[in-house]
This record gives structure tokens, C-alpha cells and sequence, in this order.
């Protein structure tokens, strides 16, 4: 077993190579072994190698004693909706999100939708397996299937007013994922014309990988919006749970604008309550929060700890600089397709294009994430230890600014701030600054990107 598979947030490698159906099997005994589950739920997205896997999984779960109940082809935010809405224990989806095509893994979820990371028992999974500490059931579980598409929309449906949602012309760019297939499904009954772009699913990602966040993965969504003449432009990733907002005129809305537009709309209908965002976000986000009356709350990067603090801080709504937003009322889960109806609201609110919404909150300059390898030492521990030396040098060269070790390290001035943070799971450290004029906001990067002395990396 190559451990390395075993990240912070879910499982994932490169089939056949790390992850395999040999290993996969273990992976679901591991999962019932850890958590002492007995009803466990599992889908797929549309990767080639996902039926197989899922398949092995299952017989994994199933020699481990618990019963399966097989959701067919999913996204990852309606995992953490049957989490919420029926009585599993444990859930798998088999995906590896929006990595390239040779890759797959599994994300898991216990009930209430409570995400599980590696501190939270996928380490402890790991280890079960290493130390050969599986343990088979004297009796195997069962298994069985059922469709929870109806319900999945009607939940969402539910949480925003669909009468007030007008006739809108949208253009999805599913990358091959599985976003048109839901999309579809949720938007059936809505005055919604979908122009679709690579709705089909096709695990080989032929035309772009499905990763949104990635600029030159929009160009294709961004023509066609303007070419039909489309109300705005949703582009989602492999597993349908994240999704990027493209306007009228064909170009993106960052993540931190859309997290402020979705937060003024809750507060619209819950009032003084507290809105969380990472604290890769823009300033617009915190500043929005308060002029609507609302609390805000600052959070570390990570879709497990936001959702953690959601539920000590009782938020109403979170937003990342990545693309996903979570909802109280979802199970304080994040759904793509639940914030694309939200903004579906706004539009037909507002009566006015998207780009005139959206410029009242672009008021600053953000760099977007730039991302450094930490070259030498090869081994992971000795390069933590670089990784950590360089944040300490960063720390002592801008003591004289606002500082906060959150998360790596933010500084904060007057007229502009960054933070340089680690990635959990690759040798690198992650930039995100932001300025009040575009000529600060470049200086500063610029400056920062050879104080941290590696090559930005290309995507």
C-alpha cells in the first residue's frame, strides 16, 4: 500500500497504480472497522475505473459486517445530503474530484453529514489496514439500492423561493462530470432554459479537465455564455459539489464576490445571523457581512473545519475562495447546486445583468492562489521543516503588519495584505494578497513570490 494516498480531506491516487481494487477492498473494511458502522451508503461519479472500485469497496464493506445501499451516480454534495436525510452510519462516494482522468479515490462521510479527515480517522483507517488489524464479520452484510434524486431536490428546492425565480437562459459546463446530470434533475421545474457543454458524462475528460478554478479550464464556458446570449454561465467540477460563476459578458466572478452576493441574500431572510468564510477571501466578504447586519467569522482552509466550526459557531452560510459554499439548512454542508439556485434568486431579484451586480463588490485586486515548490529536501518530514523555516522568515520580515498564524502566516496592512500558507498534501506553499490598486497588489506578489524563492508552478 502506497500510504501517500491517504490525504487530509479523502483518499486518492492514481488508478491502477495506488489505488486499485485490491486496495479498495481493505479501504471498505477499514472504513466499517474504524467507525463501527452497520449501515454504510455508496456512489460514484463518472470516472472509466469507478464501477470497479465501487464495486470492490463494497465487498469490503460487506465482509466487514455492515449492509450497502448502492446510490448509483452521484455528486459529492448529495452524499452529504442522504448523510443528513436518511439513517446511514457511514457513506462513500468513489471520486476523485477535479483531478486529471488516471485518478480516483473515495470521500467519506458519517452520519450528519460530519466530514472524515485524516486527524477525524482516515489515518486510523490507514494504519488498520498497514498493521493488518482488518477484522472480518462473522456474518456479511447485505445489499441493496435506492434512487434519492426526487428527494435531493426537493430539499434543495425547498431552501430557496422558486417562485421568484424568473425565466433565465444558463449555460453549465460540466467538464464530462456529473454537474449536467444533477443540474438537469434540480432544475426541471424551474423557468430554466440549460444550454448544456460537455454534459455528457465521459470519465476521459476530452475537451478540459473538469477543474473550474483553473482560468484556462473557463475559456470554452466563457464563448459559448456570450454566444447564446445566456443570463450567466455555471462551470462545475468532476463531482458536481463545487461550481464557478461566469456573467453575461463571459467573464468569471471570483469566488469571494459570489460568497458576498449569497451571504447579503441570507441575511436578507435570516437577519443578524453569522456568516463564516475562509481566510483566503477578500476583504468585500467581511465588510458585506457586517453593512448587512450579519456576523462574520473567520475560518482555516478546509471543508471539515469549516463545517466543524459551522456547528460550534451556529453559521448560517460559509463561503471559500475555492468554490464551495455550505448551508446550515443542507446539514452545514456545501452544494454547488444549492448556491447556483441562490444565485438563480438574486439574478431574478435584482432584474439587472450579473456584471452589475457583481461590480458593486469589486472594489479590490486579488491575486488568485500562486503556488511555490519547496524543492530540497526531498523527504516529506525535512521538507515540512523548510516549509515552516521559510514561514517563519516571512513572519519576521513583515512583523510590523497585523499578523495571524490561523493558518500559515496572514499579514495585514492598510492598503494590502497576503497569506502564505502550506499545502496539506504536496511540497508547496500557497500565496493569496490582495491590494486596493492593481500596481500594489502586483509589487507586493512579486516581491513576496522571490521572498519565498521557488518558481511559481504552472498549472
Amino acid at each position: 500500500m502506497d500510504e501517500s494516498i491517504f490525504k487530509a480531506y479523502d483518499i486518492r491516487g492514481v488508478y491502477p497504480d495506488t489505488i486499485n481494487e485490491e486496495i479498495a477492498k481493505q479501504i471498505g473494511m477499514a472504513f466499517v472497522n474504524q467507525f463501527n458502522l452497520k449501515k454504510v451508503a455508496v456512489g460514484r461519479d463518472g470516472r472509466i475505473s469507478s464501477p470497479s472500485l465501487e464495486k470492490t469497496l463494497t465487498s469490503g464493506v460487506l465482509k466487514a459486517g455492515a449492509d450497502v445501499t448502492h446510490l448509483g451516480i452521484i455528486s459529492t454534495d448529495m452524499l452529504y445530503f442522504a448523510a443528513g436525510a436518511y439513517d446511514f452510519d457511514g457513506l462513500v462516494i468513489v471520486t476523485a474530484s477535479h483531478n486529471p482522468k488516471e485518478n480516483n479515490g473515495f470521500k467519506f462521510i458519517l452520519k450528519g453529514a460530519v466530514a472524515v479527515s485524516g486527524e477525524e480517522g482516515l489515518f486510523k483507517m490507514r494504519d488498520l489496514i498497514k498493521n493488518n488489524q482488518l477484522e472480518t464479520a462473522a456474518t456479511a452484510g447485505q445489499e441493496d439500492s435506492r434512487e434519492i434524486y426526487a428527494d435531493y431536490v426537493q430539499k434543495l428546492t425547498s431552501l430557496v423561493d422558486t417562485s421568484r425565480i424568473k425565466p433565465l437562459k444558463v449555460v453549465l459546463d460540466a467538464g464530462n462530470g456529473v454537474g449536467y446530470f444533477i443540474a438537469q434533475k434540480v432544475f426541471e421545474k424551474l423557468p430554466i432554459e440549460l444550454i448544456p457543454l460537455y454534459g455528457e458524462i465521459d470519465g476521459n475528460f476530452p475537451h478540459h479537465q473538469p477543474s473550474p478554478i483553473e482560468e484556462k479550464n473557463l475559456a470554452d464556458i466563457k464563448k459559448k455564455v456570450v454566444e447564446v446570449g445566456a443570463d450567466l454561465g455555471l462551470a462545475f467540477d468532476g463531482d458536481g459539489d463545487r461550481v464557478f460563476l461566469i456573467s453575461e459578458k463571459g467573464e468569471s466572478i471570483s469566488s469571494t464576490i459570489m460568497t458576498a452576493m449569497i451571504a447579503k441574500r441570507m441575511l436578507e431572510k435570516h437577519p443578524g445571523s453569522r456568516i463564516l468564510y475562509n481566510l483566503l477571501c477578500g476583504w468585500i466578504v467581511p465588510e458585506t457581512i457586517k453593512t448587512e447586519g450579519g456576523i462574520p467569522s473567520i475560518t482555516k482552509v478546509g471543508h471539515s473545519l469549516i463545517k466543524a466550526q459551522m456547528r460550534e459557531e451556529d453559521g448560517l452560510f460559509a463561503g471559500e475562495h475555492s468554490g464551495h459554499y455550505y448551508f446550515k439548512d443542507l446539514y452545514y454542508a456545501d452544494s454547488g447546486m444549492l448556491a447556483s439556485l441562490v444565485m438563480m434568486e438574486i439574478l431574478s431579484l435584482e432584474e439587472r445583468p450579473l456584471s452589475a451586480i457583481a461590480a458593486e463588490y469589486d472594489k479590490y485586486f486579488l491575486s488568485g492562489e500562486i503556488n511555490s515548490e519547496v524543492k530540497d529536501p526531498a523527504d516529506s518530514e525535512a521538507r515540512q521543516g523548510r516549509q515552516k523555516a521559510k514561514i517563519a522568515e516571512i513572519k519576521e520580515k513583515y512583523a510590523d503588519g497585523q499578523q495571524s498564524e490561523l493558518d500559515g502566516i496572514s499579514v495585514e496592512y492598510p492598503d494590502w495584505r497576503f497569506n502564505v500558507r502550506p499545502s496539506n498534501t504536496e511540497p508547496l506553499l500557497r500565496l493569496n494578497l490582495e491590494a486596493k490598486t492593481v500596481a500594489l497588489m502586483e509589487e507586493k506578489k512579486n516581491y513576496l513570490i522571490e521572498l519565498i524563492g521557488g518558481e511559481p508552478v504552472k498549472e
